[in-house]
């Protein structure tokens, strides 16, 4: 009887996975059901191959700079290793933290108040004798920055920036020939009912215009 179930289990497991995947090649039913959210092999789709962190820097009037998202009588870690700051993917919550920081400490004034993206790709994230074993080579890490948001001192947003990664990607599609072509010769529409158009004819989300995009600005630059 054992036996039997063990077999029955992995026809079962098995079955489900090929399911998700004939479901997908012939795009046939990804959304009929919940259940095909088990199957259909999109758990993990949003998950990015880059690491990033949110540093609060606060600029006083003298040019000097302080960092404000560590306060003095310590973080506070919810949910592992990381303070409570890097969980704010956005950026919009955290200059709060920044001026709690502000209010219980001595300081000069402040002019600004900066949310700044530190990104880098995961796989510097392996263990040494992990990343030895896998590349055999040197880690070259480069960390890459961006100004999310600048705020005064009161807390009033005077200016906000794309996260670096909407920035790459709008970069990325601004060099390339073929976008630009299509950019200039198609106009997108909003498609409405239930008609089954095919991929590609249509897009519902925003256009690309290279006209509003432009390149990441160098750390702290105005």
């Amino acid at each position: 009887m054992k036996r039997w179930l063990a077999h029955l289990t992995i026809v079962l497991y098995l079955g489900s996975l090929a399911t998700g995947i004939f479901c997908h090649a012939v795009n046939l039913g990804l959304s009929s059901h919940p259940v095909m959210y088990f199957l259909v092999w999109d758990m993990f789709c949003g998950w990015s191959t880059w690491s990033n962190r949110l540093e609060l820097v606060g600029q006083g009037e003298s040019g000097a700079y302080y960092d404000l998202g560590s306060p003095p009588w310590g973080d506070f870690y919810p949910f592992g290793e990381l303070p409570r700051r890097h969980y704010d993917a956005t950026g919009n919550f955290t200059p709060r933290m920044a001026l709690n920081c502000l209010r219980h400490t001595e300081h000069e004034p402040m002019a600004r108040i900066f949310v700044v993206e530190v990104w880098w790709p995961k796989m510097y994230n392996l263990p040494d004798h992990l990343w030895d074993r896998r590349f055999g080579r040197p880690k070259d890490m480069q960390k890459y920055y961006q100004i999310r948001h600048i705020f005064t001192p009161d807390g009033v947003l005077l200016q906000t920036n794309p996260g670096w990664l909407n920035q790459q990607h709008a970069i990325a599609m601004g060099n390339n020939p073929r976008l630009q072509a299509d950019v200039r010769r198609m106009s997108p529409f909003l498609a409405v009912g239930p008609e089954r158009v095919p991929k590609g004819t249509y897009y519902t989300g925003p256009t690309y215009d290279p006209r509003i995009h432009s390149h990441v600005g160098s750390l702290l630059g105005e």
